[in-house]
């Protein structure tokens, strides 16, 4: 218990050295002067994800079609803003690609850089939407390990990232990050609005190579930095590059599961399924804005009954 109360009082004192060399520019924005927030926020979202399914669980899906059309494209403004202001702010400030230390000071270009990183970490908390959707929607397959480790650790993290260095190289991954952003939820709002426009979204496992490729530049990026010795803080470099490395894996996995890996073909199809490229009639990729998997009963009347009804906004 001793050993306990020690830990416990040492990591207290961390903190309170730790906030004396924080970015003294943001403490008073939303949300930055406590991690509480962020973590109730955090918090409140896996409480969701164990108490969404279960208050489903007997009750129709919702549609939201309006809901996600008015989202996904609220999403693709947000992330081109941000990918606007840093791309200008960065440029204006003189950033280096290569190394870039924090500059701390009251420069009206380096302070428009933390505000373009801050409304990336408020970002990712609206992201959050996603799973919410998702449960609503009773897609719940949609809702894998890597759907929640991705969003819950990005703004969580993301925190950390804004409290104590909002600039210099920081601003590289969101950077890359909001651009690849504004194409996704692109994508997402196109397939919310329905058949019409699906024969266009061909390039969906595209979305899921670029954002593999992000992750390795991202370690490539930031070994280049450790090599040169960049001033910048070197532990969150390698714990950037940690995490690039978690990334890669989930995400090289979800491809070789969704595009890659070739389905049994030890029996034929059952009747009233037909084939199509190795993928049963009806079996639609699922995503936010795009149907999912019908349950379908046997042809009554000449039609196909679908299972359930879906509410509307």
């Amino acid at each position: 218990m001793e050993t306990i109360t020690h830990v416990i009082n040492d990591t207290v004192e961390f903190y309170k050295w730790s906030l004396t060399i924080s970015d003294k520019r943001v403490e008073k924005w939303p949300l930055m002067d406590s991690p509480l927030p962020t973590l109730a926020i955090s918090s409140t979202y896996l409480l969701f994800l164990w108490l969404g399914p279960k208050y489903m669980k007997n009750r129709e899906p919702f549609q939201l079609r309006k809901t996600l059309i008015v989202y996904n494209f609220s999403m693709v403004i947000l992330n081109f803003f941000i990918f606007k202001e840093l791309f200008l702010a960065a440029r204006a400030a003189k950033y280096s690609y290569i190394c870039q230390p924090v500059d701390y000071s009251d420069d009206p270009n380096e302070v428009r850089v933390a505000a373009a990183l801050w409304w990336y970490f408020v970002s990712k908390g609206v992201e959050y939407l996603d799973t919410v959707f998702f449960i609503l929607r009773k897609k719940f397959n949609q809702v894998s390990f890597l759907h929640v480790y991705h969003h819950c650790t990005m703004f969580t993290l993301w925190w950390i990232g804004i409290k104590w260095v909002a600039g210099g190289q920081s601003f590289f991954g969101a950077h890359m990050n909001a651009s690849i952003h504004v194409l996704m939820y692109l994508y997402y709002g196109l397939a919310a609005c329905g058949p019409k426009l699906q024969k266009y979204l061909w390039w969906k496992k595209y979305l899921t190579i670029i954002q593999m490729v992000q992750f390795h530049v991202t370690i490539g990026h930031t070994a280049l930095s450790l090599y040169i010795d960049c001033q910048f803080p070197h532990w969150m470099h390698w714990a950037l590059m940690g995490y690039a490395i978690t990334f890669i894996i989930l995400f090289g996995n979800f491809y070789y599961q969704t595009y890659r890996r070739q389905p049994r073909r030890d029996a034929p199809s059952k009747a009233g399924k037909s084939v199509s490229n190795g993928v049963p009639n009806g079996a639609i990729l699922a995503s936010n804005g795009v149907a999912g998997k019908l349950e379908e009963k046997p042809v009554e009347n000449g039609r196909r009954k679908r299972k359930g009804r879906a509410k509307r906004d």
